[in-house]
């Protein structure tokens, strides 16, 4: 059978055209016997509506935005890219994508810059930006007011109902010990736990997921408290060197933020054991240097490429009303390893374990 068309619905519904549009658009004048009339056709024609062809007959055009932190390191440069390749890609299909490095660490000035986003502007925006009262509420507000929201790197879908795009982090972390677990078998010991802060949700959710299994799993390994560096190279430098100091069976290494370069950069200028085992996330330019020469064990990664795409599909379906699919927005969590990178260091790399938990 062919395809339902807007005339067949128009035609069973006993209305016009034009009351037809209205009502799939959901334009108010329309009265609600109508529109009960023309939904009841949807429903029994099993009338599925075209939005490409809709879109394009109305030059429907998408305005979405990327909101990430002013300041960042090599991670937040990958996305960066990620994010004007997809720009270029979506162009096509009517999406206008923008970036916007304009969040600060403050969550009043986020909360505030948000404030000023109106459907006027954009259609849609994917944050980048620590969990926060603030946040939260200023995200319900963008929604309330009409604007689509996803929120990055943040795998979990929130109680509120925001969208969210990133891998499990409880998994990533589980994933982490697992594999430090495992490598530390014959020399068992304490693990170096080192976050740029604790109060971003996916640095906690991977701690907890990390402490799951090391204490389940791995009674001969004792994680010791996380260490904040806040991006500070003075810092970093003073905590690894106190806490090295002070805890002599240190084996392993877990630094479990997105950005990596400056505690992994100072943890190879520091004395240690012979061989401690070190486990990172991110795949970056830095952390694949490291792979490839020995200074890390393995790296626990997330495709940036399709974090950003998926996160622009979410917002489309939204702008479109509809639900976007599950299973295409899914991001996998992928296990580097030296073996696996070689000289595919720019193709991705080999997916060793999914997003289901370690």
């Amino acid at each position: 059978m062919l395809r339902p068309t807007t005339k067949d619905l128009a035609k069973a519904a006993g209305v016009s055209l034009a009351t037809v549009d209205r009502v799939l658009n959901g334009r108010p004048g329309v009265r609600e016997e109508t529109v009960t009339a023309v939904n009841t056709a949807i429903t029994r024609l099993g009338f599925v509506r075209n939005l490409s062809a809709a879109n394009l007959a109305r030059s429907r055009v998408y305005r979405l935005a990327f909101l990430l932190p002013a300041e960042g390191d090599q991670f937040l440069a990958t996305v960066e890219n990620h994010i004007v390749e997809a720009a270029k890609s979506f162009e096509t299909e009517g999406i206008q994508v923008s970036l916007r490095r304009v969040l600060g660490k403050d969550p009043h000035q986020i909360a505030t810059l948000l404030a000023t986003i109106t459907p006027d502007d954009l259609d849609g925006v994917s944050i980048l930006a620590p969990e926060s009262p603030q946040l939260r509420d200023a995200t319900a507000r963008l929604r309330e007011r009409g604007v689509a929201v996803v929120r990055l790197l943040a795998g979990v879908a929130q109680a509120d109902g925001t969208d969210v795009v990133g891998i499990d982090n409880r998994a990533a972390g589980a994933t982490a010990a697992r594999l430090i677990g495992r490598f530390c078998a014959a020399s068992p010991g304490q693990i170096l736990v080192i976050a740029d802060t604790m109060n971003a949700r996916d640095s906690v959710e991977r701690r907890q997921g990390f402490d799951r299994v090391i204490t389940h799993d791995f009674p001969g390994m004792v994680a010791l408290p996380s260490l904040e560096t806040h991006g500070d190279p003075e810092r970093t430098r003073a905590i690894l060197s106190n806490s090295l100091a002070n805890h002599p069976g240190i084996t392993a290494a877990y630094v479990l933020s997105a950005e990596a370069r400056l505690p992994l950069e100072v943890l190879a200028q520091m004395p240690g054991p012979v061989r401690r085992v070190t486990i990172a996330h991110e795949r970056t330019a830095f952390t694949e240097r490291l792979l490839l020469g020995g200074g890390l064990d393995a790296v626990i990664a997330q495709n940036a490429g399709h974090l950003v795409r998926s996160a622009i599909r979410v917002l489309r379906a939204r702008c479109d009303g509809r639900a976007p699919i599950a299973s295409q927005e899914e991001i996998r969590i992928e296990i580097l390893l030296p073996d696996n990178l070689g000289n595919a260091a720019h193709q991705g790399g080999l997916r060793l374990a999914s997003s289901g938990g370690a």
